[in-house]
C-alpha cells in the first residue's frame, strides 16, 4: 500500500470542471494479487453545495486530475461518495490511475 498527500484536486463531471478546496486529501494505492486499486478521501471540504448535489444524485462518475505534495501529477476515472456532514468524500478510482509510473517512482 502507498500513500500520497495531495496538494490540488480537480473534478470533473460532464462539462463541469471545478477545483476542490480541501484541508486534506490522500491517494492511497493498494496493489494485491496483481490488481491495483486506488482512492483518494478528502477532508474538509469547502465546497457543501458540491457535496450536498452529489449526495443526491445517483450519477457520480467523475474524472480527476491531482497534484501530489511533492508535485507530481496523474489522473483517472472514479466515483465520487460525498459525506457532507463530516465535509469529506471519497473517491473511489475505476481503472486506471494514470502517471501512477511517476508517483511510484517518487517513494523512498
Amino acid at each position: 500500500m502507498e500513500q500520497f498527500e495531495l496538494a490540488a484536486l480537480t473534478v470533473t463531471e460532464g462539462p463541469e470542471e471545478r477545483q476542490l478546496a480541501f484541508g486534506r486529501a490522500k491517494l492511497t494505492v493498494v496493489s494485491e494479487y496483481g490488481t491495483r486499486l486506488w482512492y483518494i478521501d478528502a477532508e474538509e471540504i469547502s465546497d457543501s453545495a458540491l457535496l450536498r448535489r452529489f449526495a443526491e444524485t445517483d450519477e457520480i462518475g467523475v474524472r480527476i486530475s491531482a497534484v501530489t505534495a511533492g508535485g507530481k501529477t496523474f489522473s483517472g476515472e472514479g466515483f465520487f461518495h460525498p459525506n457532507p456532514a463530516h465535509r469529506s468524500a471519497a473517491i473511489r478510482g475505476n481503472g486506471e490511475l494514470e502517471g501512477y509510473s511517476r508517483l511510484a517512482g517518487s517513494q523512498p
